[in-house]
């Protein structure tokens, strides 16, 4: 008897069981890391399973050669079938099957290992048990699969729904889906490009970027999307979910990596230089505080007008090193780390290039460094587009973001001007956070694209006129979105009181004949 695919909403409501078994055992922020590492587990043993068997039928080998000739080594201490067998120590065999399968697959060092399970104050053998019963319900084969993205799609509604379950602590590895698709749309990537995301979360910037490629003409070569994709992030927990998520969508050359870019950007070649990409995405911290720390010696001792010692921070000019190059345009203050994201962007761009970066609505104003960086960048004629986006779209904020779009190759017709759009009432209202719809994208998308003035929603606008302005973004200034007041008709209004006048009199005189009649 042929075994049921599975479904999307079965599998998506089996996993999102498993988190209700943790729930009032740990904080709903950490359910992602250990849900995951199971779900990854159980996946790869299946798998595994499913491609020994495919071996020894195609090429007629022995159990034990055809294990050794898996793409995936899955070492004995990692296998499903010892693992559910434990009792006692659980967590403890978890970790070890964990390192172990990290230590057969290099390109896994680190994510594995990052969520620690052996802590028995968090996770008893009793819970755990009952994880791993749950997870053995289901057969994740390929060939038990409804399709081949199953998992990936998943994993996304996963990502969500623990953004959701965390609240605000969502924001730190999960952007909307709508505001991704948004910045994709607008910076359009194409086949054969290297599109990277230098705060990539998990990933959810980098996967839709190669969703919409597949789509295009050449955007796959046989079952893989025609793209190489690139990310990096400071968290070492969500840059494990990252690159889960990429393994999940078949994306396995994807090259995800850890730390702080803005200190230690790690994509770079063989010189110290930043690598280039075609087409650059993210969804930076907002307003990042303390993104550099002064040198020891970066404190100078000045007199003041009294003759007296004070002590001062220098220059920031003095006091950040970086050797890429990056900041050309200026050195954003220490507590907003906002600007200083978007000249990396610009900086690993190719000169054909195109970003795309969502910044909290201050960059479009904020005056002192912040203004003559967007001054430089306005000149340098980088700035192709900004568009206000609603209130509340964020898991970590309530305050309105925008759309940054840089261009370094911008067309005769762009040259020297800006798409300004004022999307803030394009949403539909939610209970915990607006959204961003399919109607909403297409609107703005279509706007953008038009690059012609739509009344009190879209301008394109002279850089003359932003320099008259003293470069402020601020949206309002160049959208009146304001209705009209309705005009007064002196006239007509003058006689409406007159007849209100005149039947008030009319009712006074009645009054007086009633009471006059009732002997009052």
């Amino acid at each position: 008897m042929a075994q049921n695919k599975l479904t999307l909403s079965t599998l998506e409501s089996w996993l999102w069981d498993s988190a209700n078994i943790l729930r009032g055992s740990i904080d709903s922020s950490d359910f992602k890391n250990y849900i995951f590492g199971l779900l990854f587990l159980k996946r790869s043993n299946d798998v595994f399973e499913e491609e020994v068997e495919n071996i020894m039928k195609r090429e007629g080998f022995t159990r034990e050669d055809a294990e050794d000739a898996t793409y995936f080594q899955l070492p004995k201490e990692a296998r499903w079938n010892s693992i559910k067998t434990h009792t006692e120590n659980i967590g403890i065999a978890l970790d070890k099957a964990f390192a172990a399968i990290e230590q057969a697959n290099t390109s896994l060092e680190g994510v594995m290992t990052a969520t620690k399970f052996g802590d028995k104050e968090k996770l008893s053998d009793e819970l755990l048990q009952r994880l791993l019963r749950h997870f053995n319900q289901h057969s994740l084969r390929n060939d038990h699969l409804e399709s081949n993205d199953l998992l990936g799609d998943a994993y996304e509604y996963l990502i969500k729904m623990f953004a959701d379950d965390a609240g605000k602590k969502g924001g730190e590895f999960y952007t909307p889906r709508g505001v991704v698709q948004l910045i994709v749309q607008l910076i359009k990537p194409e086949p054969k490009q290297k599109v990277y995301d230098p705060t990539c979360g998990s990933g959810g910037m980098l996967i839709e970027s190669a969703r919409y490629i597949a789509q295009q003409p050449n955007g796959k070569v046989g079952n893989n999307v025609n793209v190489s994709l690139y990310g990096q992030e400071k968290n070492l927990g969500t840059w494990a979910i990252g690159k889960l998520n990429m393994l999940l969508h078949n994306f396995m050359d994807a090259d995800i990596r850890k730390g702080d870019t803005l200190t230690a950007p790690q994509h770079k070649n063989d010189q110290n230089e930043l690598t280039l990409f075609d087409r650059v995405i993210a969804n930076p911290p907002f307003s990042m505080d303390g993104w550099w720390t002064p040198a020891e010696n970066a404190i100078e001792v000045k007199l003041d007008k009294n003759g007296k010692e004070k002590k001062v921070t220098p220059n920031y000019t003095k006091v950040v090193s970086d050797p890429y190059g990056r900041f050309q345009y200026g050195i954003p203050p220490r507590g907003y780390a906002d600007l200083a994201f978007l000249q990396h962007m610009v900086a690993v761009l190719k000169q054909d290039g195109k970003a795309g970066v969502v910044l909290p609505h201050g960059t479009l104003f904020r005056s002192g460094t912040e203004g003559a960086i967007r001054q430089g960048l306005l000149e340098a004629d980088l700035v192709e587009g900004i568009v206000g986006l609603p209130s509340a779209l964020f898991y970590n904020t309530g305050i309105p973001a925008s759309i940054w779009i840089i261009n370094k190759n911008k067309t005769e017709a762009q040259k020297g001007k800006v798409i300004i759009i004022d999307a803030s009432n394009d949403y539909k209202e939610g209970k915990n956070q607006n959204e961003l719809e399919a109607t909403h994208i297409n609107r703005i998308v279509t706007a953008y694209d038009g690059a012609t003035n739509v009344d009190k929603y879209m301008r394109v606008v002279d850089v003359k006129e932003l320099a008259e302005n003293d470069y402020n973004l601020n949206i309002s200034r160049f959208i009146d979105t304001s209705e009209p007041e309705p005009e007064i008709d002196i006239k007509a209004v003058h006689q409406k009181l007159e007849t209100l006048e005149q039947k008030e009199a009319d009712i006074d005189k009645k009054l007086a004949e009633f009471l006059k009649e009732l002997g009052v």
